[in-house]
C-alpha cells in the first residue's frame, strides 16, 4: 500500500470506523434489552445471549481472522467482514423472535471477528514512527469511547426510533465503509499455501462459549448444580484441547515465541482486565439508571454523555502522556484511578442522584482511557507487518473474551448477592446486588496496578520482525 499522507489518513479513517462499529455493538443493545425483552417476549437467560451471543464468537474467531488477514490478505478478509457483520445487522434489526434475533448477533460477532483485527493490524502495517503513535493514539481514543458511546446512542436510538434500529443503523455505515475500503485498500499477494488453524479455532470458541454459559447460570442455578458443574468441565477439556492443538500445530493460531514476549504477555493480560472491567460496568451503569432510577433510555444516554467525552479525551491525551511518563507508570495511574472512581461508585443506593454517579463515573473513566494507548503500544512493539494481523488478534481476543466472561461473572455476582440480600425492599436488594458486582470490578482494577509493575520498559522484536522505524 502506498505510504501517502491522504492513503494513511484514508486507512486511519477505516481502522476508526470499523472498530467503532465493533466495539459499539457489543454494547449498543445494553440499554434496548428492556424493550427487546417485551417486544420478544424473551426470558432473562435468553435475554443475556443477545450481549454475550456476539461476544463470544467474535472473541472466539478473533485469532483465525487474524492469522487469515496475515495469509490470505487484509484487504479480502476486511471486505468479507464489513459484508456478513452489515447483513448480520440487518437480520437481527428485522427479526420477530429470540432465536434470529441471537443467531443474528451470532452472525455479527464473525463478522466483528474479521473487521476488528484489520482495525488495528492496518495501522502498525502501513504507519511508522510518529504516524503510528498519533494513528494508535486517534485508534484507542475511539475505541475507549466505543463502548461508552454504545449506550449513549442505544439510549437515543431506542428512545426515538425504536430497540430495532440500533441494529439497522449500521447498515448504511457497513456499505460506506465497505465501499471506501473498496476504493482505499489495494490487494496483497496471498504469503503462501500456509494452512490455517481452524481446529484451534473451533475448541477455543467452543471453550469460551460453553465457559461463558456455565458461569451465566451459576446465579440462578448455584455452583454445585449438575448444569453448571457439566458444561464447566466440558468447557475446560475444550480449552485444554485448544492448548495440546497449539503445540501440535504446524501453523498454529498463536505460536509459541509469542507467548515467550513479556511484553505480549503482560500488556494482553492488562487489556484483558479493561475489557471484564468496562463491558460489566458499562452494563451495570445502565440497568441501575434505568431500573433503580427509573430513567428513560434517553436520558439513560445522555446521563453517560460526560463519561464518553472524559474516555475519548483520556485516550488522546495519553498520547502525549505516555512519552513523558512512560508505559508503567501511565497504566498504574489508570488502574489506581479505576479503583478509586469504582470503589466509589459501589456506594451507590436506590436513593443516589445524579451527581452521585457523575462523579465516580468521571473517575473511573478517566483511568481506563489512559489505559489502552500504553498496552496497545506495548503489545505491538516490534512487530512488522507479517504479524501484525497476530498481534491485534491478541488484544481484541483478550478484550472481547474478558468482557464476555467477566459480564457473566460480574452478574453471578450480582444475582448471588441480590438473592441472599437482608433487605425488605426490592430496589434495595438489587442495589446491593450491583455494589457488590463493582466492587468485583473495582479489584480487577487493583490488579490492573499490579501488573504494571511487570510491564517491559523495552521490548524485543519476534524472530524474523523489524522494529518501526
Amino acid at each position: 500500500m502506498t505510504k501517502s499522507r491522504p492513503r494513511l489518513v484514508a486507512v486511519l479513517a477505516l481502522a476508526c470506523g470499523a472498530q467503532l462499529m465493533v466495539v459499539l455493538d457489543g454494547l449498543v443493545v445494553n440499554v434496548a434489552l428492556p424493550q427487546i425483552r417485551l417486544d420478544l417476549d424473551m426470558t432473562a437467560s435468553a435475554l443475556q445471549w443477545v450481549v454475550n451471543g456476539y461476544l463470544v464468537t467474535f472473541g472466539g474467531l478473533l485469532l483465525l481472522a487474524a492469522r487469515a488477514a496475515d495469509l490470505i490478505g487484509h484487504r479480502r478478509i476486511f471486505l468479507g467482514g464489513i459484508a456478513v457483520f452489515t447483513l448480520a445487522s440487518l437480520a437481527g434489526g428485522l427479526a420477530h423472535d429470540p432465536t434470529t434475533l441471537i443467531a443474528a448477533r451470532v452472525l455479527q460477532g464473525v463478522g466483528a471477528a474479521a473487521l476488528a483485527p484489520g482495525s488495528l493490524s492496518l495501522l502498525t502495517a502501513t504507519h511508522t514512527g510518529e504516524h503510528r503513535a498519533r494513528a494508535l493514539a486517534i485508534w484507542s481514543a475511539t475505541s475507549s469511547a466505543a463502548g461508552a458511546l454504545g449506550l449513549v446512542l442505544g439510549g437515543v436510538v431506542t428512545d426515538l426510533l425504536g430497540w430495532r434500529w440500533v441494529l439497522l443503523i449500521n447498515v448504511p455505515i457497513g456499505v460506506l465503509l465497505w465501499l471506501l475500503t473498496a476504493m482505499t485498500l489495494t490487494t496483497e499477494q496471498v504469503r503462501g499455501k500456509q494452512a490455517l488453524d481452524v481446529p484451534g479455532a473451533v475448541t477455543i470458541t467452543l471453550g469460551v462459549g460453553v465457559l461463558t454459559y456455565a458461569i451465566s447460570q451459576t446465579g440462578s442455578l448455584g455452583w454445585t448444580s449438575s448444569h453448571v458443574i457439566g458444561p464447566l468441565i466440558a468447557a475446560i477439556a475444550l480449552l485444554g484441547l485448544f492448548a495440546l492443538t497449539e503445540q501440535r500445530s504446524p501453523q498454529p493460531l498463536v505460536p509459541l515465541p509469542i507467548l515467550r514476549r513479556r511484553n505480549i504477555v503482560v500488556a494482553n493480560t492488562i487489556i484483558a482486565g479493561l475489557g471484564a472491567i468496562m463491558t460489566a460496568t458499562m452494563y451495570f451503569l445502565s440497568l441501575y439508571l434505568q431500573q433503580i432510577l427509573g430513567n428513560s433510555p434517553l436520558r439513560t444516554g445522555l446521563a453517560l454523555v460526560p463519561m464518553s467525552i472524559v474516555l475519548t479525551g483520556g485516550a488522546l491525551a495519553s498520547k502525549s502522556l505516555l512519552p513523558r511518563i512512560g508505559i508503567r507508570r501511565l497504566i498504574a495511574a489508570g488502574g489506581i484511578l479505576m479503583t478509586c472512581g469504582l470503589a466509589w461508585l459501589a456506594t451507590i443506593t436506590p436513593h443516589s442522584g445524579y451527581l452521585h454517579i457523575l462523579g465516580p463515573t468521571l473517575v473511573w473513566a478517566a483511568g481506563a482511557s489512559i489505559v489502552l494507548m500504553p498496552c496497545v503500544a506495548l503489545a505491538t512493539t516490534g512487530i512488522d507487518a507479517e504479524h501484525a494481523g497476530l498481534a491485534s488478534g491478541l488484544i481484541n481476543t483478550a478484550r472481547t473474551i474478558s468482557g464476555a466472561i467477566g459480564l457473566a461473572v460480574l452478574a453471578t455476582i450480582a444475582s448471588t448477592v441480590t438473592t441472599h440480600s437482608t433487605a425488605t425492599d426490592a430496589l434495595q436488594r438489587t442495589a446491593h446486588g450491583y455494589s457488590a458486582a463493582i466492587v468485583a470490578a473495582a479489584i480487577i482494577a487493583g490488579l490492573v496496578t499490579v501488573l504494571a509493575v511487570l510491564a517491559p520498559a523495552t521490548s524485543t522484536p519476534i524472530p524474523g520482525s523489524k522494529r518501526d522505524a
